[in-house]
């Protein structure tokens, strides 16, 4: 399972795993490239590695069997994922494609394997981030059901700030409503809302964040 928005109290950076362990990761891995809109791996392919973000943006979603997309998460350079199927030797359950000109560090599922039966500490990296994912996803069962769409929408932006190191985030209306299982219509007036009270500008395929705190403070009203 990929990550996406931090349960309370979790932050962006705390679904990274440490920096030598990234690099132990590196050392094995080989570079892939991908252009805009290219596809790294769709829902039932085998788990053949893993694979971790170097530059660029990933996209990472799930199509009904009506044709509608969810978004689950865009993915931002010093991420790593694919772990799940290789531990448990299942198919792929969501399709990834790039979201511009990406790198991609890739490690083969037996170099991962190995890693993880004579590294101790990387096993317990890995071990932790499943947990972390884990728990991300009851959070995500919680809001779901509990949150009203301002709190979930704030959150969202929070999340996406964080993990792209600036207040301009390169997302559309579009993403957000798959993220969120809602309707672009509905993003797009709480979006307005907030632009009028001066909290964010929206822009074409971008928002930029104008006050961070009041956004903050949406985010923990329920």
């Amino acid at each position: 399972m990929p990550d996406s928005t931090p349960p309370p109290g979790q932050g962006a950076d705390d679904m990274r795993l440490p920096e030598d362990i990234q690099q132990t990761l590196l050392a094995v891995a080989h570079r892939r490239t991908l252009a805009r809109g290219g596809s790294l791996f769709h829902k039932g392919s085998s788990p053949d590695a893993l694979f971790g973000v170097v530059s660029g943006s990933l996209r990472v979603s799930v199509v009904a069997s009506g044709g509608r997309e969810a978004v689950i998460s865009m993915l931002e350079p010093g991420h790593w994922f694919g772990e799940v199927s290789l531990l448990v030797g299942r198919e792929r359950v969501y399709d990834t494609c790039a979201v511009d000109a990406t790198e991609m560090a890739v490690v083969a599922a037996s170099d991962f394997h190995h890693l993880i039966a004579t590294r101790p500490d990387v096993h317990m990296a890995f071990t932790r981030l499943v947990c972390l994912r884990l728990r991300q996803a009851l959070a995500w069962i919680d809001d779901a059901i509990l949150m009203p769409l301002p709190v979930r929408l704030a959150h969202r932006l929070l999340t996406l700030d964080a993990r792209a190191g600036s207040t301009l985030l390169a997302v559309s209306q579009e993403d957000l409503a798959f993220m969120l299982g809602v309707s672009r219509q509905s993003v797009n007036r709480q979006l307005k809302l907030w632009e009028e009270d001066g909290t964010l500008r929206v822009g074409y395929r971008s928002i930029e964040l104008l006050d961070r705190a009041r956004l903050e403070h949406r985010a923990a009203t329920a």
